[in-house]
């Protein structure tokens, strides 16, 4: 090879590696502020059974196992997962993350049961100057719902709620922080803003923003609980509480409807270990100073398929039959999972 033939091979190289790192810290660049949307892989491994003692269980209470997934991915920001709203054709979900992010995909199902992870994407979760709200601090998103269209998700430590034009914009929305009472600064800090909910236009309560919190207790030991109407004529608030019993902790909520809140709950503790429940409580019951208290749909323990859930969110499936999804929160942890169960509400 001539000299100057040499030269221009290097000199080659060397401009391709630099456009190479170029476009590397572009892609970088373009993840950290949210103008990119990072398309991920997730492998989804079936959960055949839901009791580990007794395989052949399905029936739980009034629920019956549908299946479920352990949910992996190798992309660095995957995991986490602790808010969820499942779309109403029961495939397409989006969550928001500990770490501030959006995660959405579709569920494939097989024989009606979970059976993989399709078109999944994150993004980092925006603010109004366009910045991630990670960059700000506030990044514990905890909880979200959906209500005339725009998303509004729960941020602890700053105890903040935002909303997002998602329909509009989708992972690229900005969040708008709406008015909060000012009595969420009085909230304990990382137990509070768990359950975030709506009720649809025909339910009672249709029109507010119902908040629980994981463990900020009133005087008698209960969750402190809000009504918040919010709209563009103002904002109007409400409180009532949300009977705490065998120490779990509220984890997420949703509505079913047209009538009753359920909450998701977690417990732990060293001799007891980790426990979920779901409790359903009917919206007619709440009222401002009001003490609500339901019962409890499912109970589960280790001797279970659970981890830390904490999303829930409900749909009709195709046969009309109301379906129940849960997620867990694997704390970005090796020792913990990415859990999806499914469960249908049959007893009634």
């Amino acid at each position: 090879m001539t000299l100057s033939r040499r030269r221009w091979v290097i000199g080659g190289s060397l401009l391709a590696a630099l456009l190479i790192v170029a476009g590397s810290f572009a892609i970088a660049e373009a993840l950290r502020t949210g103008k990119a949307p990072a398309r991920i892989a997730i492998e989804a491994t079936p959960i055949a059974s839901f009791d580990n003692r007794d395989p052949s269980k399905t029936r739980f209470g009034v629920l019956e196992f549908r299946g479920g997934l352990v949910l992996k991915s190798k992309y660095e920001s995957f995991g986490g997962i602790s808010g969820l709203h499942v779309e109403p054709d029961g495939a397409r979900f989006i969550a928001v993350t500990d770490r501030g992010s959006w995660l959405r995909g579709r569920i494939v199902y097989q024989d009606g049961k979970p059976a993989g992870i399709t078109e999944a994407e994150m993004a980092p979760m925006l603010g109004a100057d366009g910045k991630p709200l990670a960059a700000r601090g506030w990044f514990d998103v905890e909880s979200l719902t959906e209500r005339d269209g725009m998303f509004y998700a729960g941020i602890e430590r700053v105890e903040q709620i935002v909303r997002f034009d998602y329909r509009r914009h989708g992972l690229l929305a900005r969040g708008e922080p709406i008015a909060v009472p000012p009595d969420f600064k009085s909230l304990a800090r990382n137990k509070s803003l768990e359950c975030l909910t709506s009720p649809p236009k025909g339910s009672p309560l249709a029109g507010n923003l119902i908040v629980v919190t994981e463990q900020s207790l009133d005087g008698a030991g209960n969750h402190r609980s809000f009504l918040i109407k919010h709209d563009q004529g103002g904002d109007e608030v409400e409180r009532f509480s949300v009977k705490r019993s065998d120490d779990y902790d509220i984890t997420d909520c949703t509505i079913l409807a047209p009538g009753d809140l359920l909450l998701l709950e977690r417990r732990y503790s060293q001799p007891r270990g980790v426990a979920m429940r779901i409790r359903r409580i009917p919206l007619g019951l709440i009222k401002p100073g009001a003490l609500v208290d339901g019962q409890a749909l499912i109970e589960a323990d280790l001797g279970h398929q659970i981890d830390n859930m904490e999303g829930i969110s409900v749909h009709r499936n195709a046969h009309g039959e109301i379906i129940i999804t849960v997620m867990s929160d694997d704390n970005f942890s090796v020792i913990q999972r990415n859990l999806l169960l499914q469960f249908a509400l049959v007893g009634e």
